[in-house]
Parts: structure tokens; sequence; C-alpha cells
């Protein structure tokens, strides 16, 4: 076999150059169209505030006494830029015109099932100014606070609501989204997850409930169903601020008023940058191949570790074109040294999974089935996502799923693991080199096979973290 192209793929924190065959088709795995960066982020901002879609101004919404919950995107929001910041400052501005005391203002970040941050943390997208304004009325959400939970009931889909209650006592509850990923984020997902329970989410976190689409969406097909409840149940009350990007660091548009306009709003953008990934291509290949960064949303102030890289970041985030390009029975080649280290404070039940879950089964409606209560309701860990800024411990069944995109791979092969036992415990095959990759292809879907390099979307840096 004769290989003439030459590509520098993510492996880890850095690229491993891979020798490929000439017909190899080199395929975007990101937006196809860019937006260019506002010029005043400020004056977009107030822009989108002034003229809110779908809504009367915040000012509008609230008088003197009034009670407001401005909640905001956490940090696995991979937005890094001051529009956080920017976009609550201006909220304050207004609502103080309005006549609301800042001291009846709460600052909530909606972290879900994710750990909570530090203030250290978050004054790293919010500023040390209002970190230090706010104090006690700044802090993460608490999925499994009793007193400060509501349960509002279930949808005509028998999809269970419980939320935050400061969601239920505010007279208005702000939220700022900081960023999307296709169509996954946005939308009441922001309010209806990020400020609620494992109750609520197991309805849509689940091996077919997780969807980018933009289009018929299944899991925003839910919660709109849950954000349908919850506005009947608390009278409206809920204003939400939308965030593209141009860069990890640069704002595209911002889009503001009520959450169906806005979610709208969005989405037509969006449908824009991101074509349908079975318009990808117009053929099926019979290999994928892509590198894995040292980089995923949920190590975020933190690092990667085996189930992050291989299953939640290598098949799951990384892994979406795999079903459009992928005939049935593909392989896949990942690139990464997958190193084998575990964060036990952030990360507190990712090892425990990895050991005694996915060493039994690679199933994941198997894993739902039999594994996801017993870590929702594992007190000793709960106490850590409490107390001791751990993601809560389902959340490592959660990152398991992606293992169904095994339904339609054949083979996942794993090219410079640093230790080969890490892909086959999930019954990875590991080997040293793309040259061994190749040859594996070549035995398993004959000489004539056909492969398509997936290039990934670039990562944001660790220097502005």
């Amino acid at each position: 076999m004769v290989c003439a192209m030459l590509l520098d793929v993510p492996y880890g924190e850095g690229t491993l150059q891979a020798e490929l065959p000439e017909r190899t088709a080199v395929i975007g795995g990101g937006a196809q169209n860019s937006l260019p960066p506002v010029g005043d982020l400020e004056a977009t901002a107030r822009a989108a505030l002034t003229s809110p879609l779908g809504s009367p101004p915040v000012g509008e919404l609230v008088r003197h006494g009034s009670r407001v919950t401005i909640a905001f995107d956490d940090p696995t929001v991979s937005s890094f830029g001051p529009v956080r910041r920017v976009v609550i400052e201006q909220l304050l501005d207004e609502l103080t015109a309005a006549g609301v005391d800042r001291g009846d203002v709460t600052l909530i970040c909606a972290n879900a099932l994710h750990r909570k941050y530090r203030h250290t943390e978050l004054a790293k997208l919010l500023g040390e100014e209002l970190v230090e304004e706010f104090g006690e009325r700044l802090f993460c959400h608490d999925a499994e606070d009793p007193e400060n939970l509501v349960y509002l009931g279930q949808t005509p889909g028998g999809y269970d609501v419980e939320i935050s209650r400061y969601v239920v006592d505010s007279d208005l509850t702000i939220y700022v989204n900081a960023s999307h990923n296709r169509g996954f984020s946005g939308g009441w997902k922001s309010v209806c997850v990020g400020l609620s329970t494992y109750r609520s989410i197991r309805h849509h976190h689940t091996p077919d409930g997780m969807s980018m689409s933009l289009g018929k969406n299944r899991m925003h097909a839910m919660l709109d169903e849950m954000g349908s409840l919850l506005e009947s149940k608390i009278g409206g009350k809920i204003f939400k601020v939308d965030t593209l990007l141009s860069s990890p660091t640069e704002v595209a548009r911002i889009f503001a008023g009520s959450v169906w306009d806005s979610r709208t709003a969005v989405l037509a953008e969006l449908n824009r940058l991101f074509p349908p990934r079975r318009s990808l291509s117009d053929k099926k290949y019979d290999a994928i191949v892509y590198g894995v960064p040292n980089w995923s949303p949920y190590a975020i102030y933190s690092f990667m570790n085996p189930l992050l890289t291989l299953v939640s970041s290598g098949l799951g985030y990384l892994g979406g074109t795999v079903q459009a390009l992928g005939k049935p029975g593909c392989t896949v080649v990942m690139v990464t040294p997958c190193p084998n280290q575990w964060d036990e404070v952030h990360h507190a039940s990712y090892p425990d999974v990895w050991k005694n879950v996915l060493s039994r089964t690679r199933d994941p409606y198997q894993i739902q089935h039999e594994f996801a209560r017993r870590y929702a309701e594992d007190e000793p860990l709960i106490e850590k996502y409490r107390h001791e800024h751990a993601f809560h411990p389902v959340h490592a069944i959660l990152a398991a799923y992606p293992l169904k995109r095994l339904k339609h791979v054949g083979r996942v092969i794993v090219v410079g693991c640093e230790d080969p036992a890490l892909p086959r415990h999930l019954d990875f095959e590991p080997v040293d080199t793309m040259d061994a990759a190749l040859a594996s292809i070549e035995s398993e879907h004959g000489g004539d096979y056909q492969i398509a390099y997936i290039e990934q979307p670039p990562v944001p840096s660790k220097e502005i973290l």
C-alpha cells in the first residue's frame, strides 16, 4: 500500500504525524461557515437586552422589592471570554434602574450534576468584583439539597419536573447562556437541566435521549414539555440571554427574550453554520480516523481520565460523525496517549465506574438499567458532590452512554495509547502506530477500503482557562 498523505493528528496535548492513504477523505467536523466576532461586546449585549424577542425588557418585568435570580452557564460550557460578566453587569444596571435592590438579586451557577465550583474558579468567568460583591449570594446549584428544590409534577408525557426553589420563589429568573454546542445546549435545557435534579434529568440523559441535532431533537422535545409545565406553574417569570461564539473567547451573536423566541433565533443561525452531518459526504466509509485532544468540558480546571478520553469524548463528543459517515460495522481509529490518571477529587465516582461497571459490560442500556440508580443514590459520593467539589456520582454513568455507538461500529482501534491495558479494558484494540492500524483495517475490510479523516474543531488553549 502506498501512503502519501501526511496529517498532524491531535494527540493529547500535542499532535502526532500520521501517514494515511492518498485516497483518504478529509472531512471537517466543525462548523461549515463562521461568524465574525462583534466589535463591541458591551454594545451588542445592550442592544439585545434593549430589544428582546417575545418579551418586554427586563426593567418592565420587575419593580421595587422584586426578588431576582440570575443563573448562568457553568464552566463546562466552553466560553472563556467575558460574556457572562458583561451581560450580568448590564442586567444589574437595568434591575437597579427599575428599583430592584441589588441585595435582592442572587447569582447561581447552573451546574446541574456537574461539580460545584470554587469562588476562585467562578471569578475566571465573572470577574473578581462580582464575586466579591455577591459573596454568599453567589453559589452553585445543589441538585441534592431538599430544602431548595421544588417538585412541580409530571408533564403529559410523564416527565418529572423538579427545579431550584429560587426559580419558583423569585419574581423573575434570568438565565445567561454563554455558548451553544450545536443543538445540544440552550433552550429549556439551560433551566430545566442546569437548575434541576437527576429525577428530571434521567428522562432525557439516556443512551438514546441525548442529541446534538438541530432539527427534530428528541431531547429538546422533552425539555420543551418540561419548560411548558414550569411556565404554567410559576406564571412565566423566565427571561433568557443566549450567546453564539466566534471563538472560545469571542462573541458573535447575543439574543435575549423569552426562552422560546431566543431559541428560535439561535437555531436559525446554527442551521446555517452546521449542515446536517449526513450531508458532510455522499459516501460511507469503512474506517473513520480522528485524534482525541487532552480536552473535555468535564475536565475543566482538572485533567482527563480514561473514561472521559475513550468514551465521553472519544465516542461521544468527537464521535458524532461516526454514524453519519461510517458504514455499519465500520472501524473507528482514535489517536490518543490516554494517560492512566484520575482526579479523585473532582471525578470521585469515575474510577469506580471504570473498574466495577465497565469491567462487566459495555452495553449502555444494561449500564443504565443496572447501575444508574445505584450511583444516583450513593450517599457517600453524593456528599462529595455536595461538599467536596465532585461531579455527582451518576455523572460517570452518563459519561458511559456514548458506548451506544458500538451498535454501529465494528471495532475501535486506539493508536499511541501509553498503557495498552486501558483500551483493552473496553475491548478496544491498542496499536503503537498508524501503520499498524491501517494494516488491521485492510485485514478487516480489504485492500480497497474507504477511509475518512475527521478534522476536529480547535479546543481552547489552557492559557485562557
